[in-house]
């Protein structure tokens, strides 16, 4: 077996490995960071590296091309940006930082299998042990009331997501007696005509979009990114909805019908409404982040129902897009929190004064959220919405430009309290230190950059997508 082809997986298991043995000393957070910074850092220049690498491993049930590459090229990308979240991060004690990074390496190892999965029971295997991690996660805050209600409410309706999606993967294997994806595509034409094939195929997607926080699934998210650690909600916003896109981008091929369509044009249409609805009335910055991801996902399921390469191709760079503005809008969350507190809207009134480039990272990503140009997320929409409408769904189009519409309101709200509104007397004094400032204007760069000039990026995806049937 040609192990080069699996080095991305090999040095973040590394990565869990220097941890694990950390977790065993005396702790020490500022070595525990530079530590994760140096491991994480080379975790993405190895994803990089491994862009070209093709093949199959253990017998058939991995598969390693360019669209796997690319996703664990964001995957440990995210990773890193996250770990760069944690520097003065009091959201855990000193005493457990060790076992914080072991856990976020454990969980970004699992995701980054997860996108090269293309056996029914390594899928499973893969998505369990990343879910485990977050649950540990989210529980690890130093407030351990807040943290582990948090932590429990997620792991009960994961872990019942989970049960329903094991059951449908035996539904498909009992109904097929196949469980490589492929082999599953191949008879495609005969399994969908079977009822049980079908219900399974959708008890599958449960678990999926428990991991997108679609609507009915989404009941964890404003809880667990309002109780879970600011770095740990950054982390689930951002890589673990990047693998869950990847997986099911790659699953779609195996529910490539109008059913199956029609199913996650249901799912898409109300998870924007719910979320864009719920978001309105949300005082607490990370709740409305976390309605806002729900609506996200009801975008990036239109590309999905699309069918066809175009539409997988504009979900693929539209997580990216997701990557990097949620990023950036955690990474004021981060910073912006005093002590292992929640900000509120109303904590970013006079952002602009205090941390300038970061107001303007913030205003750069919620135009992005929004779809409003130059941005990335203008251009990701862009790309969705026309594979859909090339398929036959303008009216799902059409709903989801008015919820664009309603999205606007509380995105404008934000900035209001970051631009027009005066502190209060007794608010901290913040300070923008230079590493803040150069990751507030790289993300201000990527943002626009990747929406004006987004030729390259497409074309990579579209080759990426290609390789997946």
């Amino acid at each position: 077996m040609n192990w080069i082809i699996f080095s991305p997986e090999l040095w973040l298991l590394a990565t869990t490995g220097v941890f694990l043995v950390r977790s065993m000393m005396r702790s020490d957070p500022a070595r525990d960071h530079l530590f994760a910074m140096v491991m994480a850092a080379i975790a993405a220049g190895v994803a990089l590296a491994g862009l070209g690498f093709n093949g199959d491993l253990f017998a058939g049930t991995y598969r390693v091309d360019l669209f796997s590459q690319f996703y664990k090229c964001l995957l440990s990308t995210g990773f890193f940006l996250v770990v760069c979240l944690c520097r003065h991060t009091t959201g855990v004690r000193d005493d457990l930082q060790a076992e914080f990074y072991l856990l976020l390496a454990v969980c970004t190892l699992a995701l980054t299998m997860l996108v090269s999965c293309v056996h029914l029971l390594t899928i499973y295997v893969a998505l369990e042990l990343s879910s485990y991690a977050l649950y540990i996660l989210v529980s690890l805050r130093r407030d351990r009331v807040r943290g582990i209600r948090a932590g429990l409410k997620y792991f009960l309706v994961g872990a019942s997501a989970s049960a329903v999606m094991l059951f449908g993967l035996a539904l498909i294997y009992g109904t097929t007696g196949k469980a490589y994806m492929l082999e599953l595509l191949a008879g495609l034409p005969v399994y969908v005509t079977q009822p049980a094939f079908s219900l399974g195929l959708l008890m599958v997607l449960c678990g999926f979009l428990f991991k997108l926080a679609i609507f009915p699934f989404h009941i964890w998210a404003p809880d667990v990114y309002e109780g879970a650690a600011n770095p740990v909600a950054a982390y689930i916003a951002t890589v673990s909805k990047v693998a869950a896109i990847g997986i099911l981008v790659r699953m779609a091929a195996l529910g490539g019908t109008a059913y199956f369509a029609d199913v996650l044009a249901v799912l898409a249409i109300t998870s924007m409404t719910v979320g864009n609805l719920a978001a309105l009335a949300q005082k607490d910055f990370k709740r409305l982040l976390a309605y806002s991801s729900v609506a996200q996902g009801g975008y990036l399921l239109i590309g999905v129902l699309s069918m066809g390469d175009a539409g997988y191709a504009a979900a693929t760079f539209y997580a990216l897009a997701v990557l990097v503005m949620k990023f950036t809008c955690f990474m004021v969350v981060v910073n912006v929190a005093v002590g292992d507190g929640n900000p509120t809207v109303a904590d970013l009134a006079g952002l602009h004064r205090r941390a300038p480039l970061m107001a303007m990272a913030l205003m750069m990503a919620l135009f992005g959220l929004a779809g409003i140009p130059p941005t990335i997320g203008f251009t990701g929409k862009l790309l969705l919405f026309t594979a859909a409408i090339s398929q036959g769904h303008l009216t799902l189009v059409l709903i989801a430009m008015a919820n664009v519409v309603i999205s606007l309101y509380y995105y404008l709200m934000v900035l209001r309290a970051a631009y027009l509104l005066e502190p209060a007397d007794d608010a901290p004094v913040f300070q923008e230190t230079l590493p803040l400032k150069a990751l507030s204007l790289a993300m201000i760069v990527a943002i626009v950059a990747l929406g004006i000039y987004p030729h390259h990026l497409i074309e990579l995806t579209r080759r990426a997508v290609a390789l997946i049937s």
